[in-house]
């Protein structure tokens, strides 16, 4: 870690330029997202020891979350999002948005989105007991596979019914 130095207030990044009131707002955050997520790759391989065709698809996982759902849908800031927010993403948005959603890939966004949130907690920049919140929801894959069966077998206006048994709250 020391390599990487500090990613805090006083390093990098700063949590609270993560903050989307505009569409400025919005792209701005995306651009320093994906710098964020350069590093998250680099820690995973430097420091970590991981294959860089595994940091590369936990790089993606959480790519996909944090900038299709966290910051273009939601418009949070991804360091103030409460971990209840994967769930959500995993057990609604993600389904309702892919075309062939499957717990295959579901399975390497989760995996990058909690390694991410735990490469955060690590720089003090994301608090440990919502980091276990996240892995705890990103391990739920059963869960998440019962989704997707549930969302196949949706007949009629059924449709509320299964967004109702997860919604994806403001």
């Amino acid at each position: 870690m020391q390599r990487f130095g500090t990613l805090g207030k006083t390093g990098k990044f700063s949590t609270d330029q993560f903050d989307i009131a505009s569409l400025d707002d919005e792209i701005r955050v995306d651009h320093l997202c994906e710098s964020l997520l350069r590093l998250y790759y680099r820690f995973q391989v430097e420091e970590s020891g991981a294959r860089p065709e595994v940091a590369g698809a936990n790089a993606r996982g959480a790519d996909y979350l944090l900038r299709e759902f966290i910051i273009g849908d939601r418009r949070e800031n991804l360091f103030r999002i409460d971990p209840k927010r994967i769930r959500q993403f995993a057990g609604n948005w993600y389904i309702a948005k892919s075309l062939e959603p499957n717990r295959g890939e579901l399975q390497t966004i989760l995996q990058g989105t909690a390694g991410l949130y735990a490469f955060l907690s690590g720089f003090g920049l994301y608090p440990a007991v919502q980091t276990a919140e996240i892995e705890q929801y990103c391990r739920d894959l059963d869960y998440y596979q019962r989704r997707i069966d549930d969302f196949w077998a949706i007949e009629n206006d059924g449709f509320d019914a299964w967004c109702a048994a997860c919604p994806v709250e403001p």
